[in-house]
């Protein structure tokens, strides 16, 4: 037998207010469940191969990893004022006679904290 096309809705009357429409259907608060024990199940493996897992990644396909990295960030990255805007011409003078004096002459480090031998 064909449904008739008569263009109006076939089957069962609607349900009453209240009743549901699978009385038989999922439990409450299983919904969750799943996504629960997946996030922990998750964590655990995380703990115990985390390290390795995102060095392979690097390692061995720097693009995703870079992919990650970039869909971890926030979408908006907000700029505050430094303390380089406030400083006058004088002591921003001084402040890159300090760098450049401890970069030194070749772009190394000088004798100060930033030289692997000081």
């Amino acid at each position: 037998m064909t449904p008739d096309n008569t263009g109006q809705k076939q089957g069962a009357p609607p349900f009453k207010p209240g009743q549901s429409g699978n009385p038989a259907g999922r439990p409450k608060g299983s919904r969750n469940k799943l996504g629960e024990a997946f996030l922990t199940a998750l964590s655990s493996d995380f703990d115990t191969h985390g390290v390795l897992a995102i060095q392979a990644a690097r390692e061995e396909d720097p693009v995703a990893y870079v992919k990650v990295v970039a869909s971890l960030l926030p979408k908006e990255l907000k700029i505050e004022r430094s303390a380089v805007e406030e400083m006058s011409d004088d002591e921003l003078a001084r402040l890159i006679d300090v760098v450049r004096a401890e970069i030194g002459p070749a772009g190394e480090a000088g004798e100060g904290e930033g030289s692997a031998g000081g």
